[in-house]
Formats: structure tokens, sequence, C-alpha cells
């Protein structure tokens, strides 16, 4: 598991690995039992209970139209997702994630860095009662990048006790666009059900500490580019 933070920078933990690098499956480099991957829709089918939780990484430089499907269809598994991510071109990303597995739980994040035009979507459907699904997604969105963030969060008729949060953070060059549109279906009362989006801009008192540390603009607007991702 070592190799995921020497290559990657990804904290890991006892887990089934399912690893992806520029969208290309990674068989030699994930560890798992409990899961199934089919390239041909490119989606993940997670159908038996595993011992230990299952970890999706993605990693790498995007382009073009790209669909990634989970399919949680385990009892009591907990899933998570790390996906850090950049385009140089445009690039348009879908993320699908169902839940069907009774008292299992999603929880994704989603780090992203924008030089040119991303549209990331993301669709979260709860298809079992108390069934969890959370993604967290933060953008840093640079010089005249165009970033279009969609979140959907689905919660079927009589399914009681789901819990939903997609969250969007977005630091932004002044000459970025951004839109952001996050929407909800909730046909059931859920334990728990939130929403966001946000754009992070840096306090003054941050910006004027690191000046009288010494530091020049374009050391400054590194180090606050870090702190947001990290």
């Amino acid at each position: 598991m070592s190799y995921l933070w020497q290559e990657f920078n990804i904290k890991t933990f006892p887990a089934e690995t399912l690893v992806f690098r520029d969208g290309v499956f990674c068989n030699d480099l994930s560890d798992y039992e409990s899961a199934y991957f089919n390239p041909e829709t490119n989606t993940i089918n997670i159908n038996k209970t595993p011992k230990l939780p299952i970890h999706i990484i993605y990693i790498g430089e995007f382009a073009g139209n790209i669909d990634i499907n989970v399919n949680l269809d385990a009892k009591n598994t907990n899933v998570f997702m790390t996906a850090k991510i950049n385009n140089k071109k445009p690039a348009f990303l879908n993320f699908f994630i169902k839940n069907t597995g009774k008292n299992s739980v999603f929880d994704g994040q989603i780090i992203a860095q924008n030089y040119n035009s991303l549209n990331l979507g993301i669709k979260c459907q709860h298809l079992c009662e108390n069934t969890g699904i959370f993604v967290k997604t933060r953008v840093l969105a640079h010089k005249n990048s165009n970033t279009m963030l969609n979140g959907l969060a689905d919660i079927g008729k009589n399914l009681p006790e789901c819990n939903s949060d997609i969250s969007f953070s977005v630091m932004a060059d002044e000459s970025a666009k951004i839109t952001m549109c996050p929407t909800q279906y909730i046909n059931s009362e859920p334990a728990s059900a939130k929403h966001s989006a946000s754009l992070y801009r840096p306090k003054d008192n941050q910006i004027e500490y690191l000046r009288g540390a010494g530091l020049s603009s374009i050391e400054i607007k590194e180090i606050l580019e870090e702190a947001f991702l990290s």
C-alpha cells in the first residue's frame, strides 16, 4: 500500500483497492476480491460484502467524455473513493453512483485542477433504505478556465433513513468562469440530506501574514492553492 503514498500522495488504510491511472484500470496495482470491474461499461460492481472496506482510486489527467459507474449492491459495506484529477484539454467527466446495499455507505472525495474546460457531473441514487452517499468535491480553477459542476442526489419513495451529502467548493482565478448546479430529488424522509456550493477566497489577513513572512506573490498564490487542495 505504500506505493499509493509514494507515487500518488494518497493516504491509505487496510482495504481492497481498485486503482485507475489516467482513466485506465491498473489491475497490477489493485488488490480486491469483492468487486468486479467491467471495462466495456466502465462500471465497478460491488455485490459481495467484503471483510475490509473498498477503496477506489482515480488519479491523473483526463480529457474527452468519460463516464464512471459505481454500483454498490452489497449490504453493510463501506466504499471510499479518492479522485485526484486534472485536465489540460476539454473534459466531460460523470460519476454515476448507485447504492442498493442496506446499511452501506459510499464516501467519495474528488479533487480537480481545471486548466481548460471541465464539465463534472455527479449523480447519486439511493435505491434502498438506510443507505449513505457522501461526495465532497474541491476544484482549483486556473486562469481563463471554464468549470461546470452539476450534482444530483436522488432518494426514491419508501426509502427512509438515507443519508445524502453532495458538496462543491471552488477556488478560482479571477478570470475563471464557474457554474455550480446542485439539485435534490427527495421522495422519502431522510436521516439527513445536505447539498452545498461555495466559492473560496483567501482572506486579506492570510495574504498579509504570508507577505510579512517574506514570501513573493507567486509563492503566496502557490501556498494558498496547496492549502485549499490539501
